[in-house]
Formats: C-alpha cells, sequence, structure tokens
C-alpha cells in the first residue's frame, strides 16, 4: 500500500491529509489557539481523591481539573495498548487475582500531593481531560517509557523472527526506562535506532529538570505540532512522499526529519503549485462529503451517518442498486462494496465511542462470515484501537473505537441555531478559513487596490473583526485588496459580491 502526506499551513490553520493508494483516509485539523492537549506531560497537584470512583482530580492549570483513573496510577499489568502497539510482560494466570490485590486511589494519592501526568484524551463535552501517571514519549520508530521498564512490540508486526530481534535491540539499549517498538521500526537497523534513543532520553531529561524548577501546576513538555506529530507517526515505510505548501513548515519539518528519521527527510518535497494542496489532490471534497450525513456508493447504494451523544449509527442502503441475479446476492454485493467505505469514513470523520453498523440482512452464514472477516481487515488498517463484536441476527456489528480528539463534525460545524441543534452548520471559524480559501483560490476575480465587498451572517462580522482580526488583515495584506464586510442577517455564512 503506497501513503502520502499532505502538509496545508496557513496563518490560522495547520491541516494534515492522509492518502492510501490515492484515497483520503484521514483529515487532521489544529486551529491557531486551539492545539489539542493530548501528549502533553504536567507537573500536576491532586485536588480531589474520589474512592468510591476510584480515580482523582489533577489540577494541571486549566479551566477544568483532569481525571484520573486509579489504573492509569497504579503499576501497569502485564499487557496493556499504545496506540498502534501492544506492550507485553511476561503472561500472567491470575488476572482476576490482580485486578484484586490492585491497590486503591486513596492509597496511592492524598489531596495536595505533586504528581507527573501525561494527556491521554482531550477534554470533551464539559469534561476536563484525561491522564496517565505513565509518561510515554513517542519517536519515530521508539517510544520511550521513562517511569517503567517495560519491552514491546507493535501489534502490526507480525513475523515472530522480527519481533525476537527487536526485542534484543530495545532490551540492550541503556536506559533506565523501558521502550516500544512502533511499526517504523520493523527492518531498521540497530544503528538506525540511535538517532530516536538520543532525541528521546534527551527529552526525558529536559522534562525532568524543569519538573525540578517550577511549582505545581505547571506544563513541563507540550507535544509537537500538527504537521510535525503526523509526520512521525504516519509518515511509516510505505510513505511514498510528504508534500508540504508553506516554505517556513517545509524547514521545520526537515529539521525534524534529519533528526529522529534522515530516510524520510529525502521524501519531503516543497508543493508550490498555484492551485491550493488540498484542491489539487481533491482532499477539500472529501472534507465537505464527511459533514454530510449521506455517502453515495458506486453501484448506487449508500451509506447513512448519523451521530448522537449515546452512539454513532451507520446504515447500509441498497439504493438504486437493483442487481441481477436473486435477492441474496444482491444484498451480498452491495454489503461487500460498503464495508471499506464504512472503514474509511470512520477514519475519514474520526468517529469515536459505540458504532453501530446496520448491513443489509443475509440469510446466508458464509456471506455473513465473509462480511465481518473484511470489515476487521479494514479496520486493521486503523491506528485508533478499535474492538469488533460479531453480526447479530439482525445484521449489526457495534464496535467501540478509541476517541481522544474532537471528530470533524464536532469541530467544523456546530448546533443550528433556527432547528433547536437537530441540525449541524458549519462554525464561524470554519466558515472564515472557507472564505480565506475562496479569496486565494485561482483565477482572482480582483485587483491589488481593489475594494472587494463580502456579505456575512453577524456572528461571521464579529469573529472576523473583533475575535480573529488577524485573519482579516492578514487577507488584506497578502491579497493587496480593502475587505469591506456588510453584516446582513439575511445570509447564511458569506457571499463574496461581484462587481
Amino acid at each position: 500500500m503506497r501513503t502520502e502526506l499532505l502538509v496545508n499551513a496557513t496563518p490560522p490553520e495547520t491541516r494534515v491529509a492522509l492518502l492510501e493508494d490515492g484515497r483520503v483516509v484521514e483529515v487532521l485539523h489544529e486551529r491557531r489557539g486551539k492545539s489539542g492537549l493530548v501528549g502533553n506531560v504536567y507537573l500536576g497537584r491532586v485536588h480531589r481523591v474520589l474512592p468510591g470512583m476510584q480515580a482523582a482530580f489533577v489540577s494541571i492549570g486549566l479551566e477544568r481539573d483532569a481525571f484520573l483513573y486509579v489504573e492509569d496510577v497504579a503499576p501497569r499489568s502485564p499487557e496493556f495498548d499504545f496506540g498502534d502497539v501492544t506492550v507485553t510482560g511476561t503472561p500472567s494466570e491470575a488476572g482476576d487475582a490482580l485486578r484484586e490485590e490492585r491497590p486503591r486511589i486513596d492509597d496511592l494519592l492524598k489531596e495536595g500531593q505533586e504528581i507527573v501526568v501525561q494527556v491521554t484524551k482531550d477534554p470533551m463535552g464539559g469534561k476536563g481531560p484525561r491522564v496517565t501517571a505513565g509518561i510515554s514519549l513517542p519517536g519515530r520508530a521508539l517510544v520511550y517509557l521513562p517511569t517503567v521498564r517495560e519491552f514491546g512490540i507493535s501489534r502490526r508486526i507480525t513475523d515472530e523472527a522480527e519481533r525476537e530481534r527487536l526485542r534484543r535491540i530495545l532490551e540492550a539499549l541503556p536506559a533506565e526506562g523501558g521502550f516500544i517498538a512502533r511499526t517504523a521500526a520493523q527492518s531498521m537497523r540497530e544503528e538506525d535506532f540511535q538517532s530516536d534513543y538520543r532525541y528521546l532520553t534527551d527529552l526525558a531529561a529536559r522534562i525532568e529538570r524543569r519538573r525540578e524548577s517550577v511549582a505545581a501546576p505547571a506544563l513541563l513538555h507540550r507535544e509537537l505540532d500538527l504537521a510535525s506529530r503526523s509526520v512521525r507517526d504516519l509518515a511509516g515505510p510505505d510513505c511514498a512522499v510528504i508534500r508540504v505548501d508553506d516554505e517556513g513548515q517545509y524547514a521545520r519539518l526537515k529539521e525534524l526529519l534529519e533528526a529522529i528519521g534522515p530516510s524520510l527527510a529525502v521524501r519531503l518535497e516543497r508543493f508550490d503549485r498555484p492551485e491550493p494542496i488540498f484542491e489539487f489532490f481533491g482532499v477539500e471534497a472529501e472534507i465537505e462529503n464527511a459533514l454530510r450525513s449521506r455517502v453515495a456508493l458506486p453501484s448506487g447504494g449508500s451509506l447513512v451517518i448519523h451521530q448522537t451523544e449515546a452512539l454513532v449509527a451507520i446504515d447500509v442502503n441498497t439504493g438504486r442498486f437493483v442487481g441481477k441475479d436473486a435477492l441474496e446476492e444482491t444484498v451480498f454485493a452491495v454489503n461487500l462494496e460498503a464495508v471499506p467505505e464504512v472503514a474509511r469514513q470512520i477514519r475519514l470523520r474520526d468517529l469515536g465511542g459505540l458504532l453501530v453498523i446496520d448491513f443489509i440482512d443475509m440469510e446466508l452464514a458464509e456471506h455473513r462470515d465473509e462480511i465481518v472477516s473484511r470489515f476487521e481487515e479494514e479496520l486493521a488498517k486503523d491506528r485508533a484501537r478499535t474492538r469488533v463484536l460479531p453480526l447479530s441476527e439482525f445484521g449489526l456489528i457495534e464496535v467501540t473505537r478509541q476517541r481522544s480528539r474532537g471528530n470533524v463534525e464536532r469541530l467544523l460545524t456546530r448546533a443550528c441555531p433556527v432547528c433547536g441543534g437537530s441540525g449541524r452548520v458549519k462554525t464561524d471559524l470554519t466558515l472564515a478559513l472557507d472564505l480565506r480559501r475562496e479569496l486565494f483560490a485561482p483565477p482572482r476575480l480582483f485587483t491589488p487596490g481593489q475594494t472587494v465587498r463580502i456579505r456575512v451572517q453577524p456572528g461571521l462580522a464579529k469573529l472576523l473583526t473583533e475575535d480573529e482580526p488577524k485573519i482579516l488583515a492578514e487577507l488584506q495584506e497578502s491579497l493587496g485588496v480593502d475587505l469591506e464586510l456588510l453584516s446582513d442577517e439575511g445570509v447564511v455564512g458569506y457571499e463574496v459580491l461581484r462587481d
């Protein structure tokens, strides 16, 4: 499988798209002043211990306290997941006993105690972030665990001889903590791990030095920006090219890759065509489609995706496809076609939590088994942890998928104020960034020095003049025009007036 990374960097927003064999499967966003917290390391102070929930609230200097479960404080169990890897120690035959003997939260933590924690889930829905005391610092090929002596291999590396070779290399690395070999480590020579090893152990040392010089709550380490961590985490051995449309971001990524992945530095390219990078590769269209509930299938069938607070429902429909043979064969053909698209939409929209997929009912057991098998194969490409339950007699497959950040719909849209929240509309910031892209897109229908009038909805006018005036100022300076905003309650979004 051939993958590509596209990095679109503008002053108010950075976006990264992952393509597999030419198809967009992931789009990540990071906006100025609104970057996520996942991966940040803090020196926190225990604010409140909750024995009844076996958890604690930890102040890390944010508006809301972080939530720390007892299993994220106590020593690690013999097996635990870490993104694209599974770390395995000595198998235990007494799992239940281990759980029974696990210390209680009030034995491990006391109010006012200082503790180093790392964010594993961003704040969502009024809840504070979730944190862990098990610090993990990722590089391109290695993850360093400074607080535990554990060794693990990516679950995507299945060859036993290769797993054993990597384990020997990890155990020989001279550090007090443990290491995980990521998927990118496969087939790497022993000396190739040295750049990652130096980078990660130096980072751990810097965090420890800062811990000794500050008082809680305090930020000890900020995770890399979106473009840098995407290159670190997504550019695996099968990555053919990394295209970047901004000169400054290109220079920063080149410096990073020369430090942690010299073999990838030669695949970094500067995209300098006049057409925007996401337009050129069809990513903008995929983002717009990801905000719609209906997804068309080539045969005429469709998917209907509906997100609720409790779960995400995905319905497979035959639509216009009537087939040529018996009903069972028609249904099976539509379900087969839907499987890779359902898996792609889950990744593209970053759907998390409980997902219920309603495939069309099939009579034959071998058809049902084939659908489940194909679906599991497609989900295996996903970086997020997933768990798939068997197909029910009603044609439903239940999936749980790891959720650490807000999905695309929640990021780019808000509850519709007209219909009382039963629908979604784009946020004012999303509209502002859409407007920016439209004004920059060729061919430009205005000349330098011209006054360009734009009718905008009141919320967008307020955002551009009061909340985010830098966007408007940067547009006028870069385009060499004066932008006149006309606030109009009758406008949905914006309208560029053409003289």
